[in-house]
Order: C-alpha cells, then structure tokens, then sequence
C-alpha cells in the first residue's frame, strides 16, 4: 500500500463523534481531513479542514471528494456498500467493501464467523413467522436483533418462549422495515470485553497489533464504562488477540475493526460483533496509551509504522449521555467533575440533547482499574 506522508488529505466517511477525534488526530500529525456526510450539522464537520454534505449515493459528489483526497477511511458502518465501490474506482478506501459488507448485517457477521470457525452463540436467521420454531432449536431464552443497521441496542428484544417471539418479531418488522431478524442464544455473560485490532502492509507484508482488552460494561444495551486492564487470563488475553488478528486476516481489512467478546459464566469465548472502525470502548487509549485508537487509524490508512499500544497505566472511560442534560436544564456541572484531577472531559460538539445520545466522555488514569473506575463514575456523578 501507498505510503502518505503528513500533509496529504485524508477523506473521512461520517461525521460523528469518532470522525471529530479521528480529526484532531489526524491534523495534530499534519494532515488535512476532508469530512463527507450527509448530515448539515455533524461534530466531525466542525473541526474538518473540508466539509462536504451530500447523499451517500451521490456519485457526482463522490467522485468529487475522491478527486480531493489521498485516501478514504469510515467512522462508522452503516454506509452504502456501494459508496465504498464508486470511491474505489479512483481512490484507495480501508477497510474496503468486503469488510462493510460483512460488518454492517448481523445474518452476513455471523455466517461469516461460522464458516470461517470463529467461536460464536448459537443463532438462526428469522426470514418469517414460520421460521420461527428455528427458536426451539437455538433455545430460551433468546435475543432477537433487526439483521441491518443495529447499534447501541436498537432493534433488540429479549424473548422467553415462542408466543414472546411471534410478538416482538412483528414489532421489529414495523420500526426497523426489515423483514430479516437474526435470533441468538442468551448467553450468561460473565464478562464482556473489546479488542481493537490495527492492521496494514508494510514492505508487502501485513502488520497487526490491538488494543486490549478492554472491559465493558452496559446500561440499557448502550456502554457505560470501560477499563483497563482486563481482569482475564493471559489465556484468554491472547485466544482474543489471535481471533482479532485472524478475522482482520480473513476480511484483508487495513485500518482498524473491533471485535466484542463474551465470556460465558463457563468461561467460554465468543464473538459477539464487528465494527471496522474507531469503538466508543477505546477512547481511554487517548489517555492511557502511547498511541491513542484514532492516531492509529491515521497510522494505518496512510501506510505507517503502526504505533505502540501497550497503556502506561491502568484506565477508565464512563460515557455521558443527553439524559445528564436534560435533568440539567442543560447546564451540566463540568468544573465539578473536573475538580477530580485524574478526569479528562471531551465533549463531541452536538447540538441537541436527546435521552441515550452520547454526547462526551470521561476518561481516568490511576493505579488500578478498580480505582480509575471509581474516580470516573464520582467525577461523573457530580455533573
């Protein structure tokens, strides 16, 4: 691959929130962004040396951006596989469409990760009503998930039996227009944990190196705080580092591709999901590593020495969401929580405060995990 040295331009699809901090990052290493998203207002598109607002499957717009950029990389995977080919005809994009293509279905995810033997919960795919007995066979309780276009829980209903099932089946054909659902196993989980995998070719030949693991811990499906390090075995530490780097393998994926792991009260290891880009469990590599998540994507789509990522010290991230602004009057007390000297604050630069959006973060370093996350949740519970 094409080594691009500071000062090239970088295209980034999305304007969100990771698209802002891949920003800062790539600018504080000399190079220009050049943000495409069709949104008006996005935080990326605050901060971008370019903003450009059309449609998805704009062709004339797209070719337009290609035209402007060195390189093209993803801030999220909910994009048109199709855009990611008419970029290509003229401009490297990384990850490339294989990778969106799988990523971005949960039916496409899962086959994939079956056929190529990674360790997963038993699932069917729900194409109709009658495919439904399918249930008996993966077992309740079970999880049923819209097939496209899920994140931060949307598009998921726990059920216990079939009568469960034939309900929130005919629900979540109405609110996502998607008649394909994919039903899972309810695994109990002793653990969920994110490996961040950086991959790219140097000299012909592919690199690889990650982040992780990284614990997590949900409220309401949506993230709530991460820590390092993992409290898991060395074992487990690099069974989940050698699956990253063989899933990156497999899809060729250059850039970056997050892998969420289960651990099952048994202690087994399964994959739960894939994003090929920046993970909202990986913002405390800003702070506690030598090269945060989103310089590392800068590292990877521009052909360089991927950097080190082993954490100085021992971390945590809590998430703030619109509901601290709006029991606010949106008026969240920032100099308190930054009265705790370990806190970091970011703040992504969104207009409006909605119930479950996140609107920033906050990062702790200390000297244990068990203590970062007791300073980020008291400096986030004096907002």
């Amino acid at each position: 691959m094409k080594v691009l040295q500071p000062g090239a331009t970088i295209g980034m699809l999305g304007g969100g929130q990771l698209g802002r901090m891949f920003c800062v990052a790539a600018r504080e290493m000399g190079y220009k962004v050049h943000v495409y998203t069709d949104e008006e207002k996005s935080p990326a598109g605050h901060i971008s040396d370019k903003l450009v607002c059309a449609s998805y499957l704009d062709e004339q717009a797209l070719e337009h951006f290609a035209s402007e950029v060195d390189v093209v990389t993803l801030e999220f995977e909910n994009i048109p596989v199709e855009t990611i080919r008419i970029l290509s005809r003229t401009t490297a994009v990384y990850p490339g469409a294989e990778t969106l293509y799988v990523a971005q279905n949960r039916e496409r995810e899962k086959q994939f990760l079956v056929d190529n033997g990674f360790p997963v919960a038993p699932f069917a795919l729900i194409k109709t009503a009658e495919d439904l007995s399918a249930l008996d066979q993966v077992g309740f309780p079970a999880v049923l998930k819209t097939a496209g276009f899920g994140y931060d829980g949307k598009g998921q209903r726990v059920v216990r039996n079939q009568e469960e099932a034939a309900l929130a089946f005919a629900e979540l054909g109405k609110v996502s227009k998607q008649a394909e659902v994919v039903a899972e196993a309810l695994i109990s989980i002793d653990k969920e944990f994110s490996v961040i995998g950086a991959r790219n070719y140097q000299s012909n030949q592919s690199v690889f190196t990650y982040f992780g693991p990284i614990e997590n811990k949900h409220v309401n499906h949506i993230l709530d705080v991460s820590s390092v390090p993992a409290k898991l075995s060395q074992h487990l530490v690099e069974q989940a580092a050698n699956i990253t780097s063989a899933i990156m393998d497999k899809l060729d994926c250059v850039g970056l591709l997050c892998v969420e792991f289960f651990l099952s009260d048994k202690g087994q290891l399964m994959v739960n999901e894939l994003a090929p880009r920046p993970h909202n469990s990986g913002h405390l590599t800003i702070e506690a590593c030598p090269t945060s998540q989103f310089e590392q994507q800068v590292r990877a789509v521009c052909g360089l020495t991927l950097g080190a990522t082993m954490p100085f010290h021992s971390a945590a991230m809590v998430n703030l969401l619109g509901d601290l602004w709006l029991k606010n009057n949106n008026r969240p007390n920032f100099a308190s929580a930054l009265a705790t000297s370990q806190a970091h604050l970011h703040l992504y630069g969104k207009d409006e405060a909605r119930a479950g959006r996140k609107m920033g973060h906050i990062t702790t370093v200390a000297e244990s995990s068990s203590l970062a996350i007791e300073l980020a949740l008291r400096a986030r519970s004096s907002l």
